[in-house]
Parts: C-alpha cells; sequence; structure tokens
C-alpha cells in the first residue's frame, strides 16, 4: 500500500492538501480517525455559526415589533431543535467533504495514525485492525483538543468543553465561562442570547485579548447591556459540584464565589500530538509545535505538519492556506510563503469582531509614527436601518508611507468586510488609494472610506 502523498488528519489543512494533491495527479490517501472536515466543520467553526444563527433569528423574532412584524404569543427558543439544526449542518459539511474527496481521487481510511520508525504509517481502526501504509510524502494535520486544566477538570456533565457545549440535552439555567477568547466569547454570547445566565471570567485584564483594547471595551458593553455578566482580570481557582450545582471560587480585585449549571472551560487548545509517533520518526517537536520552514517540511524529509501543530495561528483559513503552499511545494511549484503578518481573525459574536495587522497599541510598542482614522456606525446608514449601529472601524496607517499597518472593526457584519483591508494590505495600497476607490451605499463597508476620510 504505497502512496504519492499521505495525509493524517481531515480538518481545513488535511482535506486541502488531499484534494490539492489528488487533483494533481497523485495518488492519496486521507488518514482521519473520526470524521471528515475535522473538528472546524463538525465541533468547531461551522456547527458554532449554526447556534449563532439560530440565536439571531431568536432575536429578531423577540424584536420583531420593533421592525414592523406582529407575532402573536410568547417567542421563545427550541434548545433541542437548535443543537438538532446545528448538527444537521455539521452532517450536511462532512458529506460535502466526502463526495469533495470521491471526485479529486482521494483514497480514504478511517483510524488512528501513528508513524514509524522506517517512515512508514500504521493505521488502527476502530475494531483494532491494523494497516501498514508508506507514502513518499506525508503531511501531518491533526489539529488540536479543548485543553485541560487542573483546577477545571472536565467530567462532560458539570464541567464541559467545546463539544459538549454543542449538544447538551438541556438549555442550563446558568453558565459560568472560562476564557474569552473566541471561543468563549461565541458560547457566551449564544446561551445568553437564548435565555441562560451566563458568567464571562477571563483572567487578562479585558476580554478578546488580542483584540484592539476599544473593540474589547465596546464588546464587554454590548454583552452587559445584554444581561451578561463580565469578570476580567480574575481567575477560576476551583471548582466544587455541590448537590448537582457547580460552585466556582473566583480570585479577582476580591474572592467570591458563583453558583451556576454548568462551567464552560473555553481557555484555548492543545495539539495532537500524543501517540503520534514523532520520536519514533526523528520528528523535532517542542512544547506542542512541530518545527518547520516556510514550506512546512520538518527535520526529517518527506514528512511536512501543517494546521495547529505548527507556530502560527490556530484557525482554520491559516491551515488552508498552509496545505496549498505545502502541497504546490513538494508538485514542484514556485510558491510563496504564507503572509503571517497579514492574518484575518473574525469573532462571531454580536457585534461581529474582525482585525488584521497591528492594533493601534501594538503600533505604537512597535516605534511607528501612526495616523488613525476611526468611523463610528453609529453614523451609518445601513446599520441604522438595520437597527444595530453598535461598533466601529478603525484603521491605522504608516503616517509616513500611508500603508495600512492594521484595521479593527466591530459590528454587524464586519467579519464579511475585513478582506477589503486584507487584499489592500497585500498590494501594498495606501489608505489615500483605498479612500479613491467608490464604495456603494448604503452598506457596512462604506466605514472603511469613512474611516480613512476622517484622517487630517
Amino acid at each position: 500500500m504505497n502512496y504519492d502523498i499521505i495525509v493524517i488528519g481531515a480538518g481545513p489543512g488535511g482535506y486541502v492538501a488531499a484534494e490539492k494533491a489528488a487533483k494533481a495527479g497523485k495518488k492519496t490517501l486521507l488518514i482521519e480517525k473520526e470524521r471528515l472536515g475535522g473538528i472546524c466543520l463538525n465541533w468547531g467553526c461551522i456547527p458554532t455559526k449554526a447556534l449563532l444563527k439560530s440565536a439571531q433569528a431568536f432575536h429578531y423574532a423577540a424584536k420583531a415589533n420593533e421592525y414592523g412584524v406582529a407575532i402573536e404569543g410568547e417567542v421563545k427558543p427550541d434548545f433541542a431543535k437548535m443543537v438538532e439544526r446545528s448538527r444537521g449542518v455539521a452532517d450536511q459539511m462532512n458529506k460535502g467533504v466526502e463526495f469533495l474527496m470521491n471526485k479529486s481521487g482521494v483514497e480514504v481510511m478511517f483510524g488512528t495514525a501513528k508513524l514509524n520508525s522506517d517512515k512508514s504509517v500504521t493505521v488502527v481502526a476502530a475494531d483494532g485492525t491494523e494497516n501498514k501504509v508508506e507514502g513518499e510524502h506525508i503531511i501531518l494535520a491533526v489539529g488540536a483538543h479543548s485543553r485541560q486544566l487542573p483546577n477545571l477538570p472536565q467530567d462532560g456533565k458539570h464541567i464541559i468543553g467545546y463539544r459538549e457545549a454543542m449538544t447538551l440535552t438541556t438549555q442550563p439555567e446558568s453558565m459560568v465561562v472560562v476564557g474569552s477568547g473566541a471561543i468563549g466569547s461565541e458560547f457566551a454570547h449564544f446561551y445568553q442570547s437564548i435565555g441562560t445566565q451566563v458568567t464571562l471570567v477571563e483572567f487578562m485584564p479585558t476580554i478578546v485579548p488580542n483584540e484592539d483594547k476599544e473593540v474589547a471595551s465596546t464588546l464587554q458593553r454590548c454583552f452587559k447591556k445584554n444581561g451578561m455578566k463580565v469578570y476580567t482580570a480574575t481567575s477560576v481557582d476551583k471548582v466544587e459540584v455541590v448537590n448537582d450545582k457547580c460552585v466556582v471560587t473566583l480570585s479577582g480585585k476580591k474572592t467570591e464565589t458563583l453558583e451556576c449549571d454548568v462551567v464552560l472551560s473555553a481557555v484555548g487548545v492543545e495539539t495532537n500530538l500524543n501517540g503520534l509517533g514523532l520520536e519514533e520518526a526523528g520528528v523535532a517537536f517542542e512544547r506542542g509545535k512541530v518545527g518547520v520552514d516556510e514550506f512546512y517540511r520538518t527535520n526529517v524529509e518527506g514528512i511536512y505538519a501543517i494546521g495547529d501543530i505548527v507556530k502560527g495561528p490556530a484557525l482554520a483559513h491559516v491551515a488552508s492556506a498552509e496545505a496549498v503552499v505545502c502541497v504546490n511545494h513538494i508538485l514542484g511549484k514556485e510558491v510563496q510563503p504564507v503572509n503571517y503578518a497579514n492574518i484575518p481573525g473574525c469573532t462571531y459574536t454580536t457585534p461581529e469582531i474582525a482585525s488584521v495587522g497591528l492594533s493601534e497599541d501594538k503600533a505604537k510598542e512597535q516605534g511607528y509614527e501612526i495616523k488613525v482614522g476611526k468611523f463610528s456606525f453609529m453614523a451609518s446608514g445601513k446599520a441604522t436601518a438595520a437597527g444595530n449601529r453598535d461598533g466601529f472601524v478603525k484603521i491605522v496607517l504608516d503616517a509616513k508611507t500611508d500603508l495600512i499597518l492594521g484595521c479593527s472593526m466591530i459590528g454587524d457584519n464586519v467579519t464579511e468586510m475585513i478582506e477589503e483591508i486584507v487584499v489592500a494590505r497585500q498590494m501594498n495600497l495606501t489608505g489615500k488609494q483605498i479612500l479613491s476607490t467608490v464604495h456603494p451605499h448604503p452598506t457596512m463597508s462604506e466605514g472603511v472610506m469613512e474611516a480613512l476620510a476622517s484622517i487630517e
């Protein structure tokens, strides 16, 4: 069982790599231990967006009167149907990847893969059957899982991770979410929106700590306006289960305890390197990350690594971009490395967050002389008509060159707007060049133009 390319892991890095290799005429094997599409399509990016869409639909139905729509009777969320719809969306995407692999000529093998010292791969199926396969090139794309902390031991019922948060059988009345990154903030927003009393706890001084401080404060204000309790600069010391309730001890400005039905641990992810056989194969790794060059070659000839297991943002679109570069390099094509300084990040709360490049504070820290343009959606006709004027666009320019150092957005649909700035930065366009282009009216994207126009 010899292949040109073996890909281990069928997430957005792995299945993209496999498809591209097979379309180029390479005999390709894709190994996956669970479901095609990986965490993103089955337990992450896609099903969470389905839940968030359900929350949005509930919000509009509950506020229908404000839009001139009469709905008789009380509008209630149907939690079970929301979860069912989310799982259905995930199943659809899974079937889509399966179709794509079949169409591309990718052979798929289900099981747990382990590298051997002779660079072969042993695959153990769920029933214990073993197969040994060999490939000229092996791409590791095994992804990551929810991080477990000693003071937050997940039991799947009282203290849960993101998987359980998507498949709870009943809606909790109260929940403490630990960690306010994209995963924590999105789940906190979802549950609060459908009536669960959520308390969001963040160890850092601001929520969404990787984002611009003004973005963070705006999101926190919106969360609180919707009834969420938010603690920053606060840690969770311990969680005790008493009479089927979670008693959470917090340390911040003061020590206090909270009681809730469920604690969601959303404190990041850990890579899936255990049991992969990296030591046997001689592949170098450190602190859960595999060492690679700009084309994703490890220190062992013929073995590559992409996605969450290599240094860089643990994002689905980053893994896919790395897959394209990696396979093109294997195919002998001329290829440009991924530009990690120009990776957009998105958080799908309400309001949404999108950013790329340097924030205002980070640009100052790096010694740039900057110009900052900002436009509030309070002045946007489209936002006003839509009924949600929260948020703004902030653009940071190099004062000397007029090049865009970064952009932060918060508001409705800003995750669909950020790509204008990503492309502009990739093409080295100046603020004046973007300002000279005509933006359609009325749109949220006018905020980019208006933010640049505000710079004197």
